[in-house]
């Protein structure tokens, strides 16, 4: 792969990571008059209606095995992630949750390292991981390092990741089937909104398009549904398809960091020390994690070259 394409993937990451990183603002704002099942569903919704207007074409697949791809990519990426992130909030510290669900990176590299011929599990991913998990330990207790344990919300915040790590596996699979990355967005959110739709029975929802006539409700909504959604599921699937489902994934460390600064511009949260610290190690590890190992080059290839 040349190294523009690489570049240009990481640049997608980074664009990524920046704005879902800010998201839970606008997701604070919206929980005054929006349950979460229906910021998830009306966020979806607009992101299909966005990514249909830019590319209506019909993404035909060549066999149901493919169909299937997308399906369950819809499925773990928008329905189930989403929804167990959400309900886990309400049983667990969002402290709690927010350290947990950070171990992504973590169950993409392993069930790459199984599925994905060219995604080896490497040492120093691996010292990397543990060098920014400590970074966002510190971040999300912000100094008070009071634990406390909710089993059932932690559980359902640690099954969280590993269905995002299907996600990030099948999108690998499915950018090496050539498909247009907008159209091949624009299906999977097709389909994580038809497996959404149970829930909107099962939760509360109520369609009361009223709320939509306050600006807020709509600033917010439209970022989630055109920024967070549509713009960063495409900037996103294509990051994978340029760099792999691990490296890729590796930017998911620097969402608790974005969150951080985000908190402490807009919402005028205060920073301590060991939130400083919990960010210096946090980027510290996604460097570590991402940080090429140099080939060695045989002394007799030296000679040549020289």
């Amino acid at each position: 792969m040349s190294q523009n394409k690489v570049s240009v993937g990481h640049l997608l990451a980074l664009l990524t990571i920046l704005i879902w990183g800010t998201t839970f603002i606008s997701t604070k704002v919206l929980l005054i008059h929006f349950t979460p099942v229906e910021i998830l569903f009306f966020r979806f919704l607009i992101g299909y209606v966005v990514l249909f207007l830019i590319y209506p074409r019909l993404v035909r697949v060549s066999s149901f095995r493919e169909e299937m791809l997308f399906m369950a990519a819809g499925l773990c990426g928008v329905t189930l992630y989403f929804l167990i992130e959400n309900i886990a909030l309400v049983y667990t510290l969002a402290s709690n949750a927010g350290v947990i669900v950070s171990i992504a990176p973590f169950f993409t590299a392993v069930l790459a390292h199984f599925f994905l011929k060219d995604e080896p599990l490497t040492r120093r991913f691996v010292v990397g991981f543990v060098v920014a998990l400590t970074g966002i330990v510190l971040i999300a207790f912000n100094g008070s390092f009071m634990l406390q344990l909710n089993p059932l919300g932690d559980l359902l915040a640690f099954v969280a990741p590993a269905v995002w790590a299907i996600y990030s596996v099948l999108m690998r699979k499915i950018g090496e089937l050539r498909y247009h990355t907008i159209g091949a967005t624009r299906k999977v959110f097709f389909y994580g909104l038809v497996f959404m739709l149970p829930a909107l029975f099962l939760f509360e929802f109520h369609f009361e398009l009223g709320r939509f006539a306050d600006m807020g409700n709509l600033f917010n909504l439209l970022f989630l549904g055109v920024g967070a959604s549509a713009l960063c599921f495409v900037t996103w699937n294509r990051a994978v398809s340029l760099l792999g489902a691990v490296k890729t994934s590796v930017y998911i460390y620097l969402v608790p960091v974005i969150t951080l600064v985000a908190s402490a511009l807009l919402l005028h949260e205060p920073i301590t020390w060991i939130t400083m610290l919990g960010a210096l190690l946090t980027l510290l590890g996604s460097y570590i994690s991402e940080r090429k190992t140099r080939k060695r080059v045989p002394r007799s290839r030296l000679s040549e070259i020289h």
